[in-house]
């Protein structure tokens, strides 16, 4: 019964939550990737927050 709600998202700690968390995670990873790759700058530079200069 419990594996039915696995996949749904439902607010609060719960395993649909947890799934989503690292599906999320993941997806951000991957475009952070493609940006830095794109541009062959770090994305703190990017957004401001890192400055060698």
């Amino acid at each position: 019964m419990k594996y039915m709600y696995r996949n749904q998202w439902i607010w609060g700690f719960s395993l649909g939550a947890e799934n989503w968390n690292g599906r999320l995670a993941m997806i951000a990873f991957i475009i952070i990737f493609i940006i830095e790759l794109f541009f062959s700058v770090p994305i703190l530079r990017l957004i401001g927050i890192y400055s060698k200069y």
